[in-house]
């Protein structure tokens, strides 16, 4: 990349394109920039930068093909602000804020174009993680503005938030209200009355773990974080099966990943491929030690196999899948300015 960085959001626009936006610095200085990946040059240009400087916020691509960058962590403090990235001008433009400042939180587009932003915290993070927001917003991009919505059952943060193939949105795990209390529960926000159930509660309580929507409808939780820093890196997968509500083991992970020694750990990634598989990539051991290895999971099987290693090590990073099939993997750790890209083709 053009600047190297951290705590960013990498996003693929309608047009193949892969939109970075800011983050920390090598330096630890929130950043404004932005950059564009183009998959036919291999080669990253600079766009417009954002109207504010922020880290851990969430950006998500609207039906019209712009973005909404909201929240995260400001230069003078937690932001509720919002922006839009028009990628025909490469410019933004400032849209209506959060109704609540909030970083780490979930933003997932639902069917109708609107984005349910939901959870987070809303203090400073220092040794300990503050309590979780339970908190959940809607945005509309008709009209620009956000209306409070239903909030969870659970205050959660460093959480997933998958969209279901029946329009729901499946929330999991993190860190709840207690603050340091790992979470094993979910819970399903319907669109339609805009309120929260619970659902069935996961195998393993688990933060800072992935959440993938596989082929058939199920979701694929693996990895995270298991209750408490000191203990580290979960190698354990499940299965949530939205027709029974219910959570089924798997075969676990080769290698136990994710965990750090910093108060939010930077996580793994988890793609899902044109072919159905899903690549799991890089994040941390228990010992905090960055990983390069990558593996697959196979839904038909059920299992797992080694696939080859990242160049860098690296965890708190970004994986995009490319309109080719291609993987996009892109700073933190260790080489936080550069990227590499994964073929599934040739499993390299």
């Amino acid at each position: 990349m053009i600047e190297a960085r951290s705590h960013y959001t990498a996003t693929l626009l309608a047009g193949g394109k892969v939109l970075v936006t800011g983050g920390n610095s090598s330096s630890g200085d929130l950043l404004r920039s932005a950059e564009l990946y183009d998959p036919g040059t291999g080669s990253w240009t600079v766009t417009g930068s954002m109207i504010e400087a922020r880290g851990s916020h969430t950006a998500t691509r609207l039906p019209d093909g712009t973005v909404l960058v909201a929240g995260g962590d400001g230069s003078s403090g937690l932001l509720a602000s919002a922006e839009l990235y028009d990628p025909v001008s490469g410019t933004w433009t400032a849209t209506a804020g959060m109704i609540e400042a909030r970083f780490y939180h979930t933003a997932t587009r639902l069917p109708d174009g609107k984005v349910l932003v939901a959870g987070g915290v809303a203090a400073g993070i220092g040794e300990e993680i503050p309590p979780a927001l339970a908190s959940a917003e809607l945005y509309d991009p008709t009209t620009g503005t956000w209306t409070a919505t239903d909030n969870m059952v659970e205050g959660r943060s460093a959480h997933t938030a998958t969209l279901l193939p029946d329009g729901s949105v499946l929330a999991a795990g993190g860190h709840g209200t207690a603050g340091s209390a790992l979470l094993e529960s979910a819970e399903l926000y319907d669109p339609g009355s805009g309120s929260w159930s619970a659902t069935d509660g996961m195998i393993d309580g688990r933060l800072a773990h992935t959440a993938t929507l596989l082929p058939d409808g199920t979701v694929l939780v693996a990895g995270g974080v298991s209750l408490s820093f000191e203990i580290g890196a979960l190698a354990s997968a499940e299965l949530y099966d939205p027709v029974s509500g219910t959570w089924t083991a798997t075969a676990s992970m080769p290698e136990a990943r994710s965990g750090s020694a910093t108060p939010l750990p930077s996580a793994h990634t988890a793609t899902l491929l044109l072919d159905g598989t899903v690549l799991v990539a890089g994040g941390y051991t228990g010992e905090g030690g960055a990983l390069a290895s990558a593996e697959l999971y196979d839904p038909r099987s059920g299992s797992w196999t080694t696939t080859a290693s990242m160049i860098e090590a690296r965890g708190g990073y970004t994986a995009t899948l490319l309109l080719d099939g291609r993987v996009l993997v892109a700073g933190e750790s260790g080489a936080p300015g550069s990227a590499e890209l994964y073929d599934p083709g040739s499993g390299s």
